[in-house]
């Protein structure tokens, strides 16, 4: 089966094999590329291990401390729970960030995570999640499943250590 390529009916079969005989091929090229996982810095981390909640918690406010608009991030761990990298997917508006399932796996694939915990911040405050969050959380969970990566929990932070877990809150 040929993808996306409409068959020719005999007449334009005919028209085409005359045209080939005559004209040479152009030669063309396609790109190729080099996928990197590159470092851009460092967060504090207080505990190298997540075992709670709270634990990400802590590391979420630290990376997001003092940004106005909503960003969703990963935390990427290794078999152990070990922090391995944090990594920002997205930088969205006062009210939301739009992410991807194929943005937020790539930089778990690249950097070899056994495991995720999602993560965002609320700016106005209130980490309750919105309807988006908990599509989201869903569909990152089946992802995950799906790739072999497990999503541990998708953890909301908002103003003065508050923070609501999918996990804790049996919705994952």
């Amino acid at each position: 089966m040929r993808y996306g390529i409409q068959t020719a009916t005999n007449e334009q079969t005919t028209l085409f094999s005359c045209a080939e005989q005559t004209a040479k091929p152009k030669c063309s090229s396609i790109p190729v590329y080099k996928i990197m996982l590159v470092r851009e810095g460092r967060v504090s981390c207080y505990n190298q291990q997540i075992r709670s909640s709270a634990d990400a918690s802590t590391l979420l406010h630290t990376y997001l401390a003092d940004v106005d608009r909503e960003h969703f991030v990963i935390i990427l761990l290794n078999q152990k729970n070990r922090v391995i990298g944090v990594n920002t997917v997205s930088v969205g508006s006062l009210t939301a960030s739009i992410c991807h399932p194929r943005e937020v796996f790539k930089g778990a694939i690249l950097s070899n995570a056994a495991s995720i915990i999602c993560g965002h911040n609320h700016p106005s405050t209130d980490c309750q999640p919105s309807r988006e969050d908990r599509a989201i959380t869903q569909r990152l969970k089946e992802a995950g499943a799906l790739l072999g990566i497990n999503l541990l929990d998708h953890v909301i932070v908002g103003g003065e250590g508050k923070y609501f877990s999918f996990a804790d809150e049996n919705l994952l």
